[in-house]
């Protein structure tokens, strides 16, 4: 039986110790504008219709009643990865806006399928990257695109 089809990652979570200086920090770092907020979570809408989730740790660790259902309880715990996708164009514009915001670089790392990245960390310390085309198979540039999906 084959599975039906997934587009894209609509949404990624991150827990948080102190929800208003994460907030702060990824519409400072990023420009993400918060598209919804209250005492448990906030939703920051990032480019290509995906949503970057941030709950405060603990927060939702009780089934969440809406006006349209029940969300099920979640929570996460330690530090957490995700990567944002950059144009190659841009990665050195990446790091002299990370480097004028005071924040260190871990790594910028040449990848042999291609892609390029820098790691830096959130204030709870979760490893962020922003990443060009070509660090997975599945995201090299046009010409040389395979179909693994």
């Amino acid at each position: 039986m084959t599975a039906p089809a997934v587009n894209r990652v609509l949404e990624t979570a991150l827990y948080v110790a102190d929800l208003d200086r994460s907030q702060a920090f990824y519409e400072r770092v990023f420009g993400f504008v918060t598209m919804l907020r209250d005492h448990r979570m906030c939703a920051l809408a990032v480019p290509g219709r995906q949503a970057l989730l941030l709950f405060r740790l603990g927060g939702s660790v009780m089934p969440s009643e809406t006006p349209v259902g029940t969300i099920p309880p979640h929570d996460g715990h330690g530090r957490q990865h995700l990567c944002f996708a950059i144009d190659r164009g841009d990665l050195d514009a990446w790091q002299a806006h990370l480097e004028a915001l005071g924040m260190a670089i871990e790594s910028r790392l040449e990848w042999p399928t291609g892609g390029s990245s820098l790691y830096f960390r959130d204030p709870d310390q979760h490893s962020l990257e922003v990443g060009t085309p070509g660090l997975w198979l599945n995201d090299q540039p046009a010409r040389g695109r395979p179909n693994l999906v």
